[in-house]
């Protein structure tokens, strides 16, 4: 006689298991090793049992099905099979899926670290929006780090710790009770937002181009900052506080799109102004002046340290000044 086992997901709701699975539950005694498996409620008659080389000696004269430890209870397969290699007539052993993870489903448990270590972890517990600022920040350059350098295992992992500030700033809103949200909340907003902003994707719009699709997400978001009774201007919403040739090059580019004279990026002649006009002349180059410039920055950092080798291979001794 076969034991079966029936596995399932922890990221799936209980007793939403597939119809196998259903099947299996129903074609003999049910048992399962914990009192906390959360399918019990949705099992009746079901047995918790510890046992597993009797029940191994059970499932030769009958049929018995084991809910497995969403866990994956490696060490009740390991024991039931040692004890199964015993007997002189080893029963089958058939495992049947009751749910899978869906894409995406790991996030769930990223929710749910962050929930632990938001109650048991002294630094974690202590943190606020405006605590975690400087990691938010640092992360995003870590990420745009690995990217420039192509190291896309490095970017999993970067990307892994920039979704970790993400979900944090959530579960720190949920906290504040009735006037808070949490990640659903920040999930729901971003894609009724794509949606919105892709009717040629998910509606009857018809583009031409990637042009065109510029053209008219430029043209919602003004639809959406009239509605909501904000400024109408194209700069609206541009970060003051990022880094001032990011910031530079991010307000050249969105003045472009509505056609803003070229004469309005010439101002008093200045450090700052000289500095401008180099962003404008390398965006018009076709570049992006601030990994223009990084790049500059990557490859002086490589001289200098490719001169303090030299000199200390020299037997020289380089001075150190503090910054």
């Amino acid at each position: 006689m076969p034991l079966i086992v029936v596995t399932s997901s922890p990221r799936v709701a209980p007793g939403i298991l597939s119809a196998p699975a259903w099947e299996a539950l129903r074609a003999g005694k049910v048992f399962t090793g914990s009192a906390d498996h959360p399918l019990l409620p949705f099992v009746p008659g079901a047995e918790v049992r510890d046992d597993p080389a009797a029940i191994a000696r059970e499932s030769v004269t009958a049929t018995l099905v084991w809910l497995a430890a969403q866990d994956g209870d490696e060490a009740f397969f390991r024991a039931v099979g040692h004890a199964a290699l015993a007997l002189p007539d080893p029963p089958e052993i058939e495992v049947v899926p009751g749910s899978y993870d869906l894409p995406g489903a790991r996030l769930l448990d990223m929710v749910a670290v962050m929930d632990r270590l938001r109650r048991e972890c002294p630094w974690d517990g202590r943190q606020t929006h405006e605590s975690l600022i400087p990691y938010l920040v640092e992360e995003s350059y870590e990420v745009v780090e690995t990217i420039e350098n192509g190291d896309l295992a490095g970017l999993r992992e970067e990307l892994g710790d920039l979704l970790f500030q993400v979900v944090f700033h959530a579960r720190l809103a949920q906290e504040r009770g009735d006037e808070g949200w949490d990640v659903d909340d920040v999930a729901d907003a971003i894609v009724t937002k794509l949606v919105r902003r892709h009717p040629h994707v998910f509606a009857d719009v018809r583009v031409d181009g990637a042009e065109t699709v510029a053209a008219n997400w430029e043209e919602i978001k003004k639809a959406e900052r009239a509605a909501k009774g904000e400024s109408e201007s194209a700069l609206a919403g541009v970060p003051m506080g990022q880094p001032a040739v990011s910031l530079a090059a991010q307000l050249l580019r969105r003045a472009s799109r509505v056609g803003a004279p070229a004469e309005l990026a010439q101002g008093p002649e200045s450090a700052g102004q000289r500095l401008f006009d180099l962003v404008r002349e390398i965006q018009d180059a076709g570049a992006d002046p601030e990994a223009a410039l990084r790049r500059a920055a990557r490859d002086y950092r490589a001289r200098v340290e490719a001169w303090e080798r030299d000199a200390v291979s020299d037997g020289g001794q380089m001075g150190v000044t503090g910054e």
